[in-house]
């Protein structure tokens, strides 16, 4: 009798299940999810969280005797993820590191290699994707490569360089000014430009100059021109009081004034690139008044992707924003023709493509900052994002479909008013064809629309007001002008313009007025003791010098450990310097002529991070505080007993109010004079609780405030 056999059958859901999955590690945990979605069951997707290992804190961590060796530790409470990394590793059948496309990402990749055991060398496990869509990251999976080791020893060698000024410089600014400063590259130079600017200011010259603003009349119809000339001849600036005096001599003002000149022209103003890391920080901040940390922290969400709900699921609406290209890809540059065409007409699309300049010694490693599909409308998907997210989406939306459009048409007609040898010019500018404004009204000229004129015709002068007027400083920085302003000089990377103004603002270096940097003290004295001591640190081109050493490290064309050499050889010979001849710069506690309402000790006029202020000399037994008021050399024209002193809003912005409050509620936006308060036109006193809680001038709940309201009495 034959044995039968039986065939055991497996269950294949079980047999799945057991197989061996591809192992991928991203940064972040929503963007793990997203990809995980994207690759499907045959791909497990785990989060670093960032970095996992680092230089250590509590150290300088950098062997200067031995070709500058690192001493990485892992990362203190990364403990756990190492270990759950290493577990999937372990029983993955293949771990790929997707973190970002650029030197960081490509440093973090390095790192995560070292700690799971994989092969740098021959490994081709490293994937890289500029945006997070499903057609991108799978179109990555095809193409992994090695990791890119110029790209790693970029990032190395920055973070040494940061590693040895910062451990290096910041202990002698504690044995020789104050605990808990710092010194860094970027920082000193950002601070350094920040200083340099708020000397000019103070430093400048005022110059008298006066204005003639004019209203002529045609046909009941106004229009506004300003003086241009003397007898057929431009005159560039009328000097003083004098000269408005002859010039108005010359005029019979009941008189016709005769139209001379009429010049029509047409105009073009063409679009501007997709934005770049830098021109978005800039623009978000001037147009939507992020600062840089709130701009990169917000396009950081929209890139990792948004749950849109429905079929989509989670989507990454914008591509990498860390980027110095204005390069756009065919794709997108197709798929934004067809939107236009679409939405707009065939005569909105641009027929040729934007002729973009590349910065110089910009990397063109990714796309600029667009959406990752011109189809997904901002109004379309508003309802699934943050307020944040949606006015900074729209914004590089925006930015982008405009890129791709014609330019806006300009009708312009320049006009030459005269009488006596007198000439005025009025100018006139009618939007003739809208362009790429259709999609970014932002950048739409304004229209100024003069009545019809020809030459020969007679227009009579409405009203001329002479005016005196000063020249002005350039304004302090904004963090607009900062960033765009490090980017021209080459310093640092856009990506890392948010740590550095932060850091900058926590050390107590600036303080913000009016949304711009003011240096304070403590700032000032630390900048003046890095430029004396360590002149290259605080050198705008010997940092931009080094910039550009790091970018060859990039593509290969220098070895990093050389360019790190040549750095630290002269900088070491400068702090053993500073050492021995940097004297201690005590800040001197100085009676401040009054004495503490508490406890009647004297209080002593002290330095804090944001600045001077009066503090108990008892202190730590009594901890009273005051803050320095600034008096203006004017009673109170309310109270008549109090002065009017300096103060400022919680959000930087400076008014003027009474020494006496809450007893005398007057305050004013305008710095009041002797003068405003004779004639009674300062602003009408407000009560001061309601006063702080006005909101930001550019609210649309805000009411608007007039300048010229007389005080109650």
């Amino acid at each position: 009798m034959a044995t039968e056999t039986k065939t055991k059958k497996t269950n294949p859901k079980r047999a799945t299940s057991k197989r061996k999955k591809n192992l991928v590690i991203v940064e972040s945990p929503s963007k793990a999810k997203t990809i995980e979605k994207y690759l499907g069951t045959g791909y497990k997707v785990v989060a670093s969280i960032g970095h996992i290992r680092d230089l250590p804190k509590s150290q300088m961590g950098v062997d200067t005797e031995h070709n500058y060796e690192p001493k990485y530790i892992n990362i203190r409470g990364k403990g756990d993820i190492i270990k759950g990394l290493k577990k999937e590793a372990k029983s993955a059948k293949h771990v790929y590191l997707a973190s970002d496309p650029d030197r960081e990402g490509e440093s973090i990749a390095w790192h995560l290699s070292h700690a799971l055991d994989l092969d740098v060398d021959s490994d081709e496990n490293r994937v890289v994707f500029n945006e997070i869509t499903k057609d991108a990251v799978k179109d990555a999976f095809k193409h992994p490569r090695k990791l890119d080791m110029n790209l790693v020893d970029a990032q190395q060698a920055r973070r040494i360089l940061d590693r040895l000024v910062g451990y290096s410089i910041s202990p002698l600014l504690w044995k020789k000014i104050k605990k808990g400063l710092s010194a860094g590259r970027v920082q000193s130079v950002a601070l350094g430009l920040i200083i340099d600017r708020e000397n000019e200011i103070q430093a400048f010259q005022p110059e008298e100059y006066w204005e003639l603003p004019t209203t002529f009349k045609k046909s009941r119809k106004k229009f506004h021109a300003g003086f241009y000339g003397l007898d057929g001849k431009k005159v560039a600036r009328i000097p003083d009081n004098e000269m408005v005096q002859k010039i108005l001599a010359r005029l019979d003002q009941k008189a016709d004034f005769n139209i001379t000149e009429v010049v029509k022209s047409e105009g073009k103003n063409n679009p501007s690139p997709a934005f770049t890391t830098s021109t978005l920080q800039q623009a978000a901040n001037t147009q939507l008044n992020f600062q840089t940390r709130r701009t990169m922290s917000t396009a950081q969400q929209l890139y990792e992707g948004i749950n849109l709900g429905g079929k989509n699921g989670t989507v990454g609406l914008i591509t990498y924003m860390r980027t110095d290209s204005t390069r756009i890809s065919s794709l997108a540059k197709n798929d934004a023709s067809q939107f236009i065409h679409d939405e707009y007409g065939a005569e909105y699309a641009a027929k040729k493509p934007l002729n973009t300049k590349q910065q110089e010694g910009a990397q063109d490693a990714h796309e600029a900052v667009r959406p990752t599909s011109v189809f997904r409308t901002p109004a379309s998907i508003k309802d699934k994002l943050t307020n944040d997210q949606f006015k900074l989406y729209q914004l590089i939306w925006s930015r982008f479909v405009a890129s791709q459009m014609t330019p806006e048409i300009i009708d312009r007609v320049r006009v030459t008013i005269e009488q006596s040898g007198v000439m005025f010019r009025a100018n006139g500018a009618t939007t003739k064809f809208a362009g790429y404004t259709k999609a970014y009204p932002a950048a739409k000229a304004k229209d100024n629309v003069l009545p019809v004129m020809e030459v020969g015709d007679k227009v009579q002068l409405e009203s001329l007001n002479p005016e005196q007027k000063f020249t002005q400083p350039k304004p302090r920085y904004t963090e607009a002008a900062l960033v765009k302003a490090l980017e021209e000089a080459g310093v640092g990377r856009p990506s890392t313009y948010a740590a550095t103004i932060e850091t900058v603002k926590s050390r107590g270096y600036v303080r913000m007025d009016a949304k711009k940097f003011i240096p304070t003290e403590i700032g000032k004295m630390v900048q003046a003791a890095v430029r004396e001591y360590f002149p290259d640190v605080a050198d705008l081109k010997f940092t931009a010098q080094i910039e550009h050493e790091l970018d060859n490290v990039e593509v290969g064309d220098e070895n990093w450990v050389k360019v790190v050499d040549e750095f630290y050889q002269p900088f070491k010979v400068e702090l053993n310097k500073a050492e021995v001849d940097m004297d201690k710069m005590v800040v001197k506690d100085k009676l401040a002529g009054e004495n503490c309402e508490i406890c009647g000790a004297p209080m002593l006029e002290r330095l804090g991070r944001y600045g001077k202020f009066y503090a108990c000399s008892r202190f730590p037994d009594c901890r009273n505080t005051k803050t320095i008021v600034k008096e203006i050399g004017l009673t109170c024209p309310k109270c008549h007993q109090g002065q009017i002193i300096e103060r400022k809003t919680k959000r930087g912005r400076t008014f003027y109010g009474c020494s006496r409050y809450p007893d005398c509620d007057f305050v004013s936006w305008d710095k009041p004079t002797e003068q405003t308060l004779a004639d009674g036109t300062t602003p009408k006193a407000e009560d001061a609780k309601t006063k702080s809680k006005q909101k930001d001038p550019k609210s649309k709940t805000t009411k608007k405030r007039t300048s010229t309201v007389k005080t109650k009495k």
